[in-house]
């Protein structure tokens, strides 16, 4: 009697999450990509927000106030043609080391100082702010969550079709155990190096749309490929990282030039 209830349940289930799912697909701007996004603009928002302020209390702001006001005009300069309905766009310099730069949803921006050297200049500048402001148009954050959402639903499916079956115990942990890694690298690996090449692309346009000239992303690249590559570098094989290589968003910027000098010429 169990294991028919579990057969007129399970159905229900997959129905379930296969109209969540559905429900969940949008269309990215700027690049028309179907995405999936089962969070609401403001819940995402809220998230973004809250983790901000957190960071704000924990990380220290820089106190050089001609490099966070450099940081400040670029970042609004920016955003003025990024459109992000109740976006609350904020840009702050915070005092590391590290060379890197995020965006938060809801327009919650953070450059780390040891970025600023790579960067040299406004140009340079504008070349991650444009990359990071991306991210937040094009929803990543919330991308991410609602795929890791998605996966979570499939696992759980698996999980309960294999106890439901006459499977041994250790194939059925074996599956679980491919499952994870097959969403990890097959999947969510190369959907996070999408995303980065995405918000490249139309960084790229934002930059030129707020009259930057798009030739400084390239040696914004080519530079932080040499600072890599002193910093020695990254090991990791290329379908593991998070990223694409220093040469492949060289290779790609080069391709978007043209499109991007042709806004940036009609500004």
């Amino acid at each position: 009697m169990q294991t028919m209830r579990c057969c007129r349940v399970l159905p229900t289930i997959l129905a379930a999450g296969l109209l969540l799912l559905l429900d969940g697909c949008v269309t990215a701007p700027e690049t028309g990509r179907s995405q999936l996004i089962l969070l609401s603009s403001d819940k995402e928002m809220a998230m973004g927000f809250e983790s901000f302020t957190q960071l704000k209390k924990e990380t220290p702001v820089s106190k050089n106030a001609q490099a966070a006001a450099l940081v400040q005009s670029v970042g609004r300069r920016l955003a003025a043609v990024a459109e992000l309905p109740g976006a609350q766009w904020e840009f702050v310099l915070f005092e590391s080391k590290e060379a890197n730069a995020f965006c938060l949803p809801g327009g919650k921006v953070g450059v780390y100082t040891g970025l600023l050297p790579v960067t040299k200049d406004a140009a340079g500048l504008a070349a991650v702010l444009g990359h990071e402001i991306a991210h937040a148009v094009l929803r990543h954050g919330n991308e991410r969550m609602s795929r890791a959402l998605a996966w979570q639903l499939g696992g759980s499916l698996l999980s309960t079709g294999l106890s439901m079956s006459a499977a041994d115990p250790r194939a059925a942990v074996a599956v679980q155990q491919a499952y994870g890694f097959g969403s990890q690298v097959g999947s969510e690996l190369p959907h996070s190096r999408t995303q980065e090449s995405e918000a490249d692309h139309v960084g790229l346009r934002f930059m030129a749309r707020a009259g930057y000239d798009p030739e400084a992303a390239l040696a914004f690249w080519q530079r932080f490929a040499s600072y890599n590559s002193a910093q020695g570098g990254n090991g990791t094989p290329g379908f593991l990282r998070t990223h694409p290589t220093d040469e492949t968003r060289i290779r790609q910027i080069q391709a978007w030039l043209p499109e991007a000098k042709a806004q940036f010429r009609a500004q």
